[in-house]
């Protein structure tokens, strides 16, 4: 589904959009009780049973878009309720950060091996006659499969010469790579917050709209217009997600309108880290410890220490870009707020632990900015950056490719081989959560020793993570060409490389 514009893109479009006007006009926040009718208007529904459900599942999507709480379907209310508790400049996410509207979910059934109509009563039953576990039975001369047998292993799905047997599964459930949803006692998803890791990866493979996310919109346009300093520190994966028109200096610019005081690019931290992990495979690799793994992806490295909470110590300790990138602008400018723009809805939940609370003040998605920069009009194709707006500068290659799978393991060793050219370094890749844990697995096995491993949440990178707009593969060719594009290419040759100690002091 990814990358595959839909209805679903469209609302949550409209409700960014709308709430992020709404913060803008300021005046009287009841006014959110009528955008429903604005987003969904008529008496006709043009996607569900009726329109009432409609504007009632749009409701509860404001809510969460202004950080209020998911209200069940028996509990009646406006959309204002609590509207004045978010009507403040500084708002952490409350848990869960990942909702299921349940009245938007469509009970999908679990994963389930069916047969359909296409079978054609053949008779060498190659299906029959590979199941390992008797679970497909002939009736009038047609395969019938008795699910309470069936382990869903798929050997049926492969002998059918007819394609007659397919495999069924909740989107959500095949997306998430923990293994964290399941059914309530209706049929509808729900999610296991302790096994969750908050990648969003559900919430943008739900066919139904029906999974949410909270935002920080809301807040975060009140602290701009309370005259407070905020600067925004924008990830590496901005590249093409905003259209071909949308340079880093006509970026800047359209980020000047919104009223960000600053724009900063975050690969100037993936800079640091690169410098700081390198530093640290050569000092424990081997010797300490058998492998390292990266750390700038927090949905990965949560998911290791739950799973494997043997390696915790394996994962390196160096921060985040994000992190480094918010502690060298406050050093800079104390007083201001650091928002964090980026594609990961996992940082949402990175940036309200806290240790990382004084750094990162706010976190939005591309597709939050993408709300605001609708409710200000910004046309990029006619937008004309300043003098000031000159285009990103401080980021080398190494860092910016970090936005990209494989990214941020090319960086460090590029680095490592710097330090000590002798020295060689297996690395692997573990793309989405499922092939981070087969990588783990394999390490706990023994078979990764002397390995930088290299984990990331969302298959392809930080450009396809569950707050992004552009089609994986445009983002990716963007990126790459942005890299290539870097007047320095290696992490050393930062502008920024002295501050490295400054940036990681407490």
């Amino acid at each position: 589904m990814r990358g595959i514009h839909s209805v679903v893109d469209d609302i949550r479009k409209s409700v960014f959009e709308e709430v992020a006007r709404l913060a803008y006009e300021g005046g009287d926040y009841s006014r959110i009780d009528k955008i429903p009718y604005k987003i969904v208007p008529g008496e006709v529904a043009k996607y569900r049973s009726n329109v009432f459900l409609e504007r009632a599942i749009v409701t509860e999507r404001l809510r969460l878009a202004c950080g209020l709480p998911l209200r069940p379907a028996e509990e009646y209310g406006p959309a204002s309720d609590g509207i004045e508790e978010a009507n403040i400049p500084e708002k952490y996410y409350e848990p869960p950060l990942i909702n299921v509207i349940k009245f938007a979910c469509n009970a999908c059934p679990p994963k389930e091996i069916r047969v359909s109509s296409n079978c054609q009563g053949c008779l060498s039953h190659p299906c029959q006659a590979v199941c390992p576990k008797g679970a497909i039975v002939i009736r009038d001369g047609k395969s019938s499969i008795d699910q309470s047998k069936c382990i869903k292993c798929g050997k049926c799905l492969n002998q059918c010469p007819y394609d007659a047997i397919s495999r069924i599964e909740r989107p959500c459930a095949k997306a998430c790579g923990m293994d964290a949803i399941g059914s309530d006692e209706m049929g509808r998803a729900q999610i296991d917050y302790n096994k969750c890791v908050s990648c969003g990866m559900c919430l943008v493979n739900c066919p139904f709209g029906a999974i949410a996310d909270k935002s920080q919109i809301f807040q975060l346009i009140q602290a701009i217009k309370s005259g407070t300093e905020v600067i925004a520190i924008m990830a590496p994966a901005f590249v093409n997600q905003f259209g071909k028109e949308a340079t880093p200096a006509k970026l800047r610019k359209a980020m000047r309108v919104l009223g960000f005081s600053d724009t900063v690019e975050v690969a100037i931290g993936a800079d640091l880290c690169t410098i700081e992990e390198a530093h640290d495979f050569l000092d424990k690799v081997p010797e300490k410890q058998p492998f390292m793994a990266t750390s700038c992806c927090p949905a990965w490295s949560v998911m290791a220490k739950k799973l494997f909470p043997e390696f915790s110590d394996y994962i390196s300790m160096a921060l985040t870009p994000m992190v480094i990138t918010a502690r060298l602008i406050k050093k800079d400018h104390p007083e201001a707020k650091i928002v964090f723009v980026g594609p990961c809805a996992a940082k949402k939940l990175e940036a309200s632990r806290r240790s990382v609370r004084s750094d990162v003040d706010f976190v939005l998605t591309f597709e939050e900015l993408q709300g605001m920069f609708a409710a200000k009009d910004i046309d990029f194709a006619a937008l004309q950056p300043d003098e000031c707006d000159k285009d990103f500068s401080d980021g080398t290659g190494a860092g910016r490719g970090f936005a990209v799978g494989g990214g941020v393991a090319a960086a460090v060793v590029d680095y490592i081989k710097k330090i000590d050219p002798e020295r060689e370094v297996n690395i692997e890749y573990g793309d989405g959560l499922r092939e981070c844990r087969k990588m783990l697995l394999m390490a706990k096995a023994g078979k990764r020793n002397g390995y930088l491993l290299e984990g990331m949440g969302c298959i392809g990178g930080c450009v396809a993570g569950a707050g992004t707009i552009a089609p994986v593969a445009s983002a990716a060719a963007g990126i790459r060409a942005y890299k290539d594009a870097a007047e320095k290419k290696h992490a050393d040759e930062s502008s920024f490389a002295g501050r490295l100690e400054e940036a990681t002091k407490e």
